[in-house]
């Protein structure tokens, strides 16, 4: 006989992100005694095909405010699922989808819909007294995620001249998570200190990661690699690297180039790169260094790009759509016709439901394509995304630097699910006996 869990109070109100900008906190009641909460992240950098985060345009806040999206779930949403069944999240998430009305969220605001989404799982799963990783995955759920740790910002995360956005490691060779994430901690301080010796700035970046003036990514690389080597580890074989380029922030449409601010001061000269020369450029750094993912190379509409990146880059190289795919089914599909990319990036907030983000993460699955679920630049403190990355099996986690407690959070999240397991616990390299390994 299915359990039937009522949902007996909806309620939510505004809280403030890691970037201290509003954000969405929203609590859902079951019976009467059991709560779950869950918080919405936001991105800085955001792709124009995500789901709408409704904003309130007003003078507080800079206009940044969310009473708006609160409002929506304590008298719309709330009204919608009051008295149904918390264990039916598929029926739930269609509730939120059809009460908001349109594709992209943008009535009732896709921070609003997955506010309420991911409460009514925590508190299923807390009514039950399971983790959330196994509520949400089954008995299957016992994969660890390697981090894709951010050491190095650039881009829209750090007011420097870095013009990637993000530099990551990845701790390949371990045996278990907590030894992985032992091992991005280690090299992140040794990074601080040859920053530090070297006169550059050792302040951070919205993910934690160190954001010095450096001259373009071939310096950037350089000063990660030697950071590895002084560690102890070894490049390419203990530790990986992965980048994302958020390549849409520097395309300059009206040219039909993308240009590099930052290294353009510091050369002295513009310097712009067609879509040729940017997969030129790409594999370039690849074959310079233990490169094993970029995501976000090209233009969010660039398909044809993404194509070529693929045939050029795809049998070795991990390439990850994040504003491309916008953990959006119908986007990802169309990169699987068109051999575009062989990854996406799973960030729930870009969609607005739970069970939207799990019928992306199925079908990338399916169809042979990687899944990293992530954070986003404006975080908090829920921890929900490595109940994610353990519940689907992901492999692999974005969620920031060993710095700023909303990152770690996620990371002491995964200890906790480590210990859990225990023996069942799964941890290994994701490109091992991969094409592109």
């Amino acid at each position: 006989m299915k359990e039937y869990l009522t949902i007996t109070e909806v309620h939510a109100r505004e809280i403030l992100d890691s970037r201290g900008n509003p954000t969405v906190e929203a609590e859902v009641c079951i019976n009467d005694c059991v709560i779950g909460r869950a918080q919405v992240p936001s991105g800085a950098s955001t792709g124009k095909f995500e789901a709408v985060e409704l904003r309130d345009k007003e003078t507080r806040y800079g206009g940044n405010g969310v009473h708006k999206a609160v409002r929506n779930i304590n008298e719309t949403l709330r009204e919608t699922i009051l008295g149904k069944n918390a264990m039916d999240q598929s029926y739930i998430d269609e509730l939120l989808i059809k009460a908001d009305g349109t594709e992209n969220k943008g009535n009732l605001g896709a921070n609003a819909t997955l506010g309420v989404s991911m409460a009514v799982a925590r508190a299923a799963a807390n009514a039950l007294h399971i983790p959330l990783y196994q509520y949400l995955g089954g008995i299957h759920a016992k994969r660890l995620p390697v981090p894709m740790m951010n050491i190095l910002n650039g881009g829209k995360h750090a007011d420097n001249t870095v013009d990637l956005q993000e530099f990551m490691i990845m701790p390949v060779s371990a045996e278990s998570f907590s030894e992985g994430l032992r091992i991005c901690a280690e090299i992140y301080h040794t990074l601080k200190q040859l920053c530090r010796d070297r006169g550059l700035s050792t302040g951070v970046g919205d993910e934690g990661g160190f954001a010095p003036d450096l001259k373009d990514s071939r310096d950037v690389l350089t000063l990660i690699v030697e950071a590895v080597e002084k560690s102890g580890y070894e490049p390419g074989k203990d530790i990986m690297i992965a980048i994302d380029a958020a390549a849409s922030e520097l395309y300059e449409e009206e040219i039909g180039k993308y240009y590099f601010p930052g290294e353009s001061k510091m050369a002295g000269r513009d310097i712009y790169r067609t879509t040729d020369e940017m997969v030129s450029y790409y594999a370039d750094l690849a074959n310079l260094f233990p490169i094993a993912s970029i995501e976000d190379g090209l233009d969010e509409e660039d398909f044809e790009g993404w194509k070529l990146l693929t045939e050029i880059l795809g049998d070795k190289t991990q390439l990850v759509g994040d504003d491309l795919f916008v953990t959006n089914v119908k986007r990802l599909r169309k990169g699987i016709h068109m051999h575009a990319g062989n990854a996406i990036l799973i960030k729930v907030n870009q969609i607005g439901t739970l069970s939207e983000a799990f019928e992306a993460i199925e079908t990338a699955h399916k169809n042979g394509f990687k899944t990293i679920i992530s954070h986003r630049s404006g975080e908090t403190e829920d921890t929900f995304i490595a109940d994610i990355a353990v519940a689907v099996n992901s492999g692999e986690i974005k969620t920031g630097a060993p710095c700023r407690s909303e990152r770690i959070a996620k990371y002491n999240r995964l200890l906790r699910i480590e210990e859990e397991l225990g023996i069942s616990s799964v941890y290994c390299n994701p490109f091992e006996n991969e094409k592109y390994s």
